[in-house]
Order: C-alpha cells, then structure tokens, then sequence
C-alpha cells in the first residue's frame, strides 16, 4: 500500500502526453504475424512507453511539491555551512515524504476519480486518464505564477506574417492556468516552484549571515587574523539551528506554503 502513491504517479505521468491515443500493450498471439502492421504498431507503442516510463522520475518533480522542498534543504544544508551532513539520500527522503503528505488529497483524488474506476473498467481510458490529470493540473494552477505562464504562452505563440496588426483581438480570451496546455503549465510550474525556493533559501541565509558577521568581527578585534571565522561560527549556527527547532519550523513553513 506504501508504494501505491508511485505506481499512481508513474503511470499518470507516463499516460499524460499519450492521453489522446490509448495504449495497448496485447501483442496477440505469436501465431498470427501475417497481420505485420498491427504487430509492428504495438511493438512501437511499448518501446514509447518504456521509454516515457524511464523519465518518469523527472516528470514527477515537475508536476508535484517535491521540487521547493528539495531546493529550500539544500540551500538550508548550504547555510549552516554543512558540506555533507545530513546526506542527500536523508535529504530526499525528507522530501519524499513532505512531498506525500502535501500531495495527499491530490493523489487520493487522482486515484478515486481516475485509476480506480481505470483498473475496474467503469470508464474508457481516455476518461480514466483525464480525471487522474485534472488533479495535478488543479494542484500546479493554483500555485504557479501568471507571469511565468504567459511568458511560456508567449514563447510558444505563432509568429504573425509581415505587414499583419501585432495587437491581441478583441475575442482573443487570455491565457489561464485551467485551459492552458499541460507542456506550458508544467515548465511554467516548475520555475514558479524555483523561484519561490530560492526566495524562502534568502530568508533562511540572513540569521546565518548574521553568525558569521558577528564572529568575524569578534575574531579581528582580538588579532586572530589567521583563525578562519567559519571554524568559530559553525558550532554556534548548528546550536542556534537546534535551539530553535529548526527543522521542525522549516518542516511546517514549507506544507504551510500550500495551504495544507
């Protein structure tokens, strides 16, 4: 049950950009290879599977928490000065596991709506793997950002022939995150999801910055001009860190950041 999240989102993200042409994995019997064609074109179909499955890792990212998370611990590990501690494998799992309890209700409704009625034949495929997307495609428009979305829009806008009005028309309704294509919304998402990172790794930067400020300053006015002041003001940010509850804060600022 643990590994039930996955498989859901590995096959959400593996049928997403073949939502309109259903797969059909059943190669038939050996025997009847006289119908070369039919063959051929299923053989074809699970080469693009696999291969769609073997970047579902990278697609993951794209359309789920996991990216703000991993970046902000990152950043946080780079703050305390820490080169290699905690590891990256406990980093990610932290991650990991910020990432399911953010995207509980998502997953949950993905698979009560979409897989679900999927697996027990209740709805075509094309129906099944609409109602798994639409999940995510609610979770990543709420919080990306309008700019960036038109900027995706626009950079994939069709050029206007020479001479033509360069100015939108009148009924030309605008660009929105529920009727935007899921190949801008996500890119779209993900540098919404950096951008917002990077502003909370600033914040966690200054009471650091401000450690090791104060520790050079005390060094230089004793004369300890070859003591380095990072080999002082380590122990002093890692108890400051712990003092203060760090992780747990950095924990709850970051579910709180989605409105969980």
């Amino acid at each position: 049950m643990r590994l039930r999240p996955l498989i859901l989102l590995a096959l959400i993200l593996a049928a997403g950009p073949a939502a309109a042409a259903p797969l059909d994995l059943n190669l038939g019997a050996l025997g009847s290879l006289a119908d070369g064609g039919s063959l051929s074109g299923r053989i074809v179909q699970g080469i693009v599977l696999l291969t769609v499955l073997s970047v579902a890792p990278g697609l993951l990212i794209m359309v789920t928490c996991f990216t703000r998370i991993i970046v902000v611990l990152s950043l946080l590990r780079s703050a305390l000065g820490l080169q290699q501690s905690p590891p990256n494998m406990v980093l990610v799992s932290l991650a990991m596991f910020l990432t399911f309890h953010i995207m509980g209700p998502v997953i949950d409704s993905a698979w009560q709506d979409g897989l679900r009625p999927l697996l027990n034949e209740q709805v075509t495929q094309e129906q099944g793997l609409e109602r798994m997307i639409e999940p995510f495609r609610g979770f990543m428009a709420s919080h990306v950002r309008e700019r960036d979305l038109a900027a995706f829009a626009a950079f994939t806008a069709k050029p206007k022939p020479a001479g033509e009005s360069t100015e939108p028309a009148r009924d030309e309704r605008p660009v929105t995150a529920e009727s935007v294509d899921l190949r801008l919304l996500m890119p779209a998402f993900l540098l919404s999801e950096l951008r917002r990172a990077f502003e909370i790794g600033f914040l966690l930067f200054l009471p650091f910055l401000v450690i090791d400020m104060v520790v050079a300053a005390i060094l230089m006015a004793m004369g300890m001009m070859m003591l380095p002041p990072v080999m002082i003001a380590l122990p002093f940010k890692i108890i400051f860190f712990v003092l203060t509850d760090g992780w747990f804060l950095i924990a709850g600022s970051l579910i709180r950041s989605y409105g969980v």
